[in-house]
């Protein structure tokens, strides 16, 4: 069973965190760079191709990397063999890539014209890098539910590292231009498919079978209590109490788009979150529409940046959620959800009292610019990030239960509960309705997950 043992699965989890905080810091200083190298109109334009890039990706592809997470790690806690779990997903990635394709190229003008002020260069990249995303994004599953989370972290830092290298060769005079900050976002999923190769040589290498061993392709068989001739029978009941969890149904392509189309919602909701603020900035500004929806994705990297860091631990806690589920194991499984939250309770306060003391100053060192950050705001989307997080780990929770359908419901409603504000609230400050917003969907959220994880 690939990293089964508490210690290597703690080891790959701290390598995995290492990465993606690597991962953050390099993404904030990709946007740095590209603020002081961009006007502020062009730069804007960056920050809505990102938007664009990672709500397609994270709606059409990480449904995907949930689905091959949770099902290579509950089929190796139940010692299930084969590769039909594989070619499935596959199957629905590939979907998936051929419907955003299609779908771009028939709304081309729209897209270049309405939403990128014209430039053919940013239409291109964002098809380019939403097609190399299908298979980064179907990497991430595979290594994550195989337990190879310093793969994983090398393929985020591979990816964050080349797109930030476009963003300094502009700052530092090498390259210039919109453009040319613009393809890195393309080059960035191509360069890190790079440690797909060492993967799949470890998992094909040859390895000994021990005697008695199950040979790789084969299923191991559970023998029957009730045929060993050695075991009393008044413990028959004592055993099914000690069985793990039931097996669940065979995996099917039905069973899995249903799991991916209910995953798919939860990452529509997801984006509307962390994007739908400045897209909306951007289109009911009556003028520096653009320049303002830069703005206001800078305040909102204060919940994203860290959304980045906490990949790691929601890439390492579904599948090990999920093999605790399998083995039945319900006590480690409620210590390591409360653990979770108890520690994005202590980060997210601190980031709050870095936010109250100096939160201005940053992000004015940050990303520069004519627009003046305020320091409430700033906690307030503090306060939303550690909610949201909270809410992303009881969402997980319920992935591993088996329950995506009635967690997607929830983030249903706390999403459209976000837009409403923001369409039907008048504040004079667009940028401090986006902040209420955020934080008041990201509460309701948490409770709702909440009370759906404590039934379950």
């Amino acid at each position: 069973m690939s990293g089964s043992s508490p210690r290597s699965y703690g080891r790959g989890a701290a390598i995995l965190s290492l990465g993606i905080g690597a991962t953050g810091v390099i993404t904030f200083a990709y946007f740095s760079l590209a603020s002081y190298s961009l006007p502020e109109d062009e730069y804007g334009h960056i920050t809505l191709l990102w938007s664009a890039v990672f709500i397609t990706v994270s709606v059409l592809y990480r449904p995907v990397e949930q689905l091959l997470s949770r099902t290579i790690a509950d089929r190796d806690a139940r010692g299930v063999h084969g590769s039909e779990h594989l070619r499935i997903a596959a199957t629905i990635q590939l979907a998936l890539g051929v419907l955003f394709a299609v779908v771009a190229l028939v709304l081309r003008d729209p897209i270049q014209n309405d939403l990128f002020g014209g430039s053919s260069t940013l239409y291109w990249v964002l098809l380019v890098s939403v097609l190399a995303y299908a298979a980064s994004y179907f990497a991430r599953g595979y290594l994550a539910g195989h337990h190879q989370f310093a793969l994983y972290g090398g393929l985020v830092l591979m990816e964050a590292s080349s797109r930030c290298l476009f963003a300094l060769a502009v700052a530092i005079g090498i390259a210039e231009g919109q453009s040319a900050v613009a393809l890195g976002m393309a080059a960035a999923p191509i360069v890190s498919l790079a440690v797909v190769p060492p993967a799949l040589a470890r998992r094909l290498a040859p390895r000994a079978v021990a005697p008695g061993a199950v040979a790789p392709g084969a299923v191991a068989a559970k023998p029957d209590p009730a045929l060993d001739p050695e075991r009393d029978p008044a413990s028959l009941d004592a055993a099914a109490r000690d069985e793990p969890a039931a097996r669940e149904p065979e995996f099917t392509l039905a069973r899995g788009a249903g799991f991916a189309a209910a995953v798919l919602l939860i990452m529509l909701c997801e984006q509307t979150f962390l994007n739908a603020g400045p897209l909306l900035v951007k289109a009911t500004a009556d003028s520096g529409g653009a320049a303002l929806a830069g703005f206001t994705f800078n305040v909102l990297l204060i919940a994203r940046a860290p959304l980045q860091l906490f990949q790691a631990i929601q890439t390492s806690i579904l599948p090990h959620l999920t093999r605790l589920r399998a083995g039945g194991e319900t006590d480690p499984f409620r210590r390591s959800v409360n653990l979770t939250l108890t520690a994005i309770a202590g980060f997210a306060a601190c980031v709050a009292l870095v936010m109250l003391a100096a939160g201005p100053q940053l992000m004015d060192l940050l990303f520069g610019g004519d627009f003046d950050y305020e320091r409430g705001g700033l906690v307030l989307v503090a306060i939303g990030m550690g909610l949201y997080l909270c809410a992303a780990t009881l969402n997980q929770a319920l992935l591993a239960h088996g329950l995506a359908a009635h967690a997607s419901a929830c983030w249903i409603t706390a999403a459209a509960g976000f837009v409403l504000f923001l369409l039907l609230a008048d504040l004079d400050d667009p940028v401090l309705q986006v902040e209420l917003a955020f934080v008041g969907a990201a509460a309701l959220l948490s409770a709702a997950l909440y009370t759906l994880y404590r039934r379950a």
